[in-house]
């Protein structure tokens, strides 16, 4: 079935400026863009835009954990080692392969309505996420949480996360899997380099925490550039280094690295600020993660993209530093790139149509146009403008609804193993 978005205004990451146009979706793909005076094509059904709507890429949520909805609010305004200590692994040890399916889709609820198409996941049982993602429509970048523990944790977890590869990835076109080992702390080196191979040889990524706090550099125990080097992890086939808050932008990276970037998490966890304009003047990639829903507390990436524009023009005293459209394409493009999805996260022809409709038709939207749009999207807007989300050419959200999914019980579901958990 056809789609036709008539007389819309369209942005993307890649452009400076919008275009008024007609976008013409079919089979799961953007057919064709024609400019708003041409005779706009056919279509099975007709969203009419007006030139009041606008249409942009699906935002890439490329750093989170979505269980942890089921976690939110516990252990606030609390430093990420205390966080994590005394409030969050005693909780999550109570957490079973049910109430994480719950969780998760309560997360992508919330996700979908704010314009969400994709996004990367480091949690456990991680087949009830995939599961959770393929019945909703969404994609996911999914990888097993990988932690030291008893004897054999380790192995055990790494086994796990090469099964949910060996039975996911690539599923639908919605699942990519990559391996999960959780942070330097908690990964001794020696297991990392054994993880790095396996993600050689199996032709995965990594998606690793790497330097969110100062004291996780003061305890590296060598340079960031060594450790990426002696662990292997310069080179897997890809790599999401998440937080990065204390990498210095001074160093050479590999070339098979992408940063996201936490704002939100960061500042709420008292983590620090990490210098993204240093990292966008050297073209490193930089992708927008929320990461989980009880250190942020949202799974909002508008206000992540929001943030991010906003918050190094004060740290610097430069209100040029980060462009709106440069934030636009760390929330879209860079993380779909990052997570292995090829020809999405652009407004192109033959790209994957998943996009988000924004309604422009309100007080603060007065005076936007063509050549401000992309201003006017990430400094005026917000989530609550989002009337439509697409994935794959189908309405995953729209007007309030859920098309795939059954909203009221997915809300009683998520209570319920919310009140389980902390009894």
């Amino acid at each position: 079935m056809a789609t036709l978005f008539k007389d819309v205004l369209m942005i993307d990451g890649s452009r400076t400026k919008a275009e008024r146009v007609h976008i013409l979706v079919s089979k799961g793909r953007i057919e064709s863009i024609l400019d708003v005076n041409q005779t706009p094509p056919t279509a099975d059904k007709i969203v009419y835009g007006h030139g009041k709507m606008a249409v942009i890429p699906g935002f890439v949520n490329a750093h989170t954990h979505a269980a942890m909805t089921l976690l939110r609010g516990l252990g606030e305004e609390a430093p990420l080692m205390e966080w994590l200590q005394n409030k969050i692994w005693p909780v999550e040890d109570k957490l079973t392969p049910e109430y994480i399916y719950w969780g998760t889709l309560s997360a992508i609820l919330e996700m979908l309505s704010t314009g969400t198409t994709c996004f990367a996941d480091m949690y456990f049982e991680m087949d009830r996420v995939a599961e959770a993602s393929l019945s909703a429509g969404i994609r996911g970048a999914l990888c097993r949480g990988i932690t030291a523990g008893e004897p054999g944790k380790l192995e055990r977890s790494l086994q796990n996360n090469l099964e949910l590869a060996e039975n996911y990835h690539g599923r639908e076109g919605l699942i990519t899997v990559q391996l999960g080992p959780h942070a330097p702390y908690t990964v001794p080196i020696e297991f990392m380099k054994v993880l790095c191979e396996s993600a050689k040889s199996h032709g995965l990524g990594v998606h690793f925490h790497f330097l969110e706090t100062k004291n996780e550099l003061d305890n590296l125990g060598m340079s960031p550039e060594k450790y990426l080097d002696e662990s292997g992890l310069s080179d897997v086939p890809y790599l999401a280094l998440a937080h990065a808050v204390w990498l210095d932008p001074n160093i050479t990276l590999p070339e098979n690295v992408t940063l996201v970037h936490n704002p939100s998490s960061n500042l709420k966890l008292g983590s620090g600020i990490m210098p993204l304009p240093k990292w966008l003047e050297r073209d490193v990639p930089v992708a927008l993660g929320t990461d989980g829903a009880s250190s942020n507390n949202r799974l909002d990436m508008w206000e992540e993209m929001r943030t991010a524009a906003l918050l190094n023009k004060g740290v610097d005293m430069n209100p040029v530093c980060v462009p709106a459209v440069d934030a636009l394409r760390m929330a879209t493009y860079e993380g779909a790139r990052a997570f292995g999805f090829s020809r999405k996260g652009m407004i192109r022809e033959g790209w994957v149509a998943d996009l988000v409709l924004v309604n422009l038709d309100q007080p603060h939207y007065i005076g936007v146009n063509e050549e401000n749009l992309a201003a006017y999207l990430v400094y005026a807007g917000s989530s609550a403008d989002v009337t439509g989300t697409m994935i794959n050419g189908r309405w995953a959200y729209r007007n309030g609804e859920y098309p795939a999914l059954d909203r009221e019980e997915i809300m009683s579901k998520a209570r319920e193993s919310r009140e389980a958990i902390t009894r």
